[in-house]
């Protein structure tokens, strides 16, 4: 299918250039949010660009996604039969009054309250019956309006987010899942490593990657033409790291945070003040070191990697995080390539 969906903050809609918006074929605009069981918006101030977007760019498939990071109230909304209702119920609304081809849910994550939000163990049932739900009403709209409405979920890479979740029957109601392939180290770890890689390399006792996520949701019953892989348009970083091995594989005194966006990396860091590119083959993935700080990535080359690797394995695509973060369009741009002109060549 080669799916190129990018996330889009609500801020950068009026910013959306035609040449970036072209190299997509779908945009998840962040994020509503969930309050008393319903989809909020209000709290988005562009939505009224959609219509331009739209009108420029008929073939672009646009869906208002729902969650994030910290963002509650899906629990309680799939807890009761009424909750899940009102809030398709709600999702249709938001389908009615602004031209969005569909609803992606960002839940982080059902069964777990890491983020700071409600969590129960029978968040793992009431998933299914709330995107169960959704799609049966998105179903009926469909048929009124004469056209499909897309419901499609954001899923955590690892073994976690199975466990939490019905995904051979979760996979029915949907028409793709984005695995979120970045961050797979990082925030809970003070050990340095890829946080965006597509193998997992020699010596690392964290084992994810991109291709182990793939088999991993594959295993759980999602068709492999469901699945879109993460790109990440940012870095993570750690910083007093032991100068050996590169910074590679190293424990450290605090965990890895968030680092530069990629326009701020390739105009301060890569190949720049200290800071040396190296590439691991095995992992196919990028990283930067300057003796004491370690910075984990994605580039062009592991970008062609990963395009490469979708189309080997047959996936619904690419999905990156986000498009702000690369005022250069150096990576959607690669990815498109990868992706579309190289198919149509």
């Amino acid at each position: 299918m080669n799916f190129i969906i990018g996330y889009v903050g609500d801020r950068a809609l009026p910013g959306m250039t035609g040449d970036a918006v072209r190299k997509l074929t779908h945009m998840n605009i962040a994020f509503g949010h969930v309050k008393d069981d319903a989809i909020a918006i209000d709290h988005l101030k562009h939505l009224s660009e959609l219509e331009r977007l739209k009108r420029e760019h008929p073939s672009l498939r646009v869906l208002l996604s729902v969650g994030g990071w910290s963002a509650g109230g899906f629990s309680e909304a799939a807890s009761t039969e009424a909750g899940r209702n009102r809030m398709a119920d709600s999702a249709v609304d938001v389908l009615a009054r602004f031209p969005f081809d569909g609803v992606d849910l960002d839940w982080e994550y059902p069964c777990y309250a890491e983020a700071g939000i409600a969590a129960s163990p029978d968040d793992k049932r009431n998933f299914t019956l709330l995107l169960r739900t959704m799609r049966e009403a998105f179903d009926r709209k469909g048929e009124v309006d004469g056209r499909a409405y897309m419901l499609t979920i954001a899923a955590g890479a690892d073994q976690y987010y199975v466990d939490g979740t019905e995904m051979d029957e979760v996979q029915r109601y949907l028409d793709y899942v984005q695995l979120m392939t970045y961050d797979m180290r990082g925030g809970f770890q003070t050990l340095t490593g890829h946080h965006t890689n597509l193998f997992t390399p020699t010596g690392d006792l964290f084992r994810i990657s991109v291709d182990a996520s793939v088999r991993l949701f594959e295993r759980a019953g999602v068709p492999r033409d469901k699945l879109a892989i993460g790109a990440a348009f940012y870095s993570r970083m750690w910083k007093n790291v032991p100068n050996v091995n590169r910074g590679l594989h190293q424990m450290t005194a605090g965990s890895g945070g968030y680092g530069p966006d990629y326009g701020e990396l390739a105009a301060s860091y890569i190949e720049r003040n200290g800071f040396v590119r190296y590439w691991d083959d095995e992992a196919k993935a990028p990283f930067l070191f300057d003796g004491s700080t370690f910075i984990t990535y994605d580039d062009e080359e592991s970008l062609r990697q990963k395009c490469a690797y979708a189309k080997r394995e047959g996936l619904a695509g690419v999905m990156f995080w986000e498009y702000k973060c690369d005022p250069t369009g150096r990576l959607l741009d690669v990815i498109h390539r990868s992706l579309r002109e190289e198919n149509e060549a």
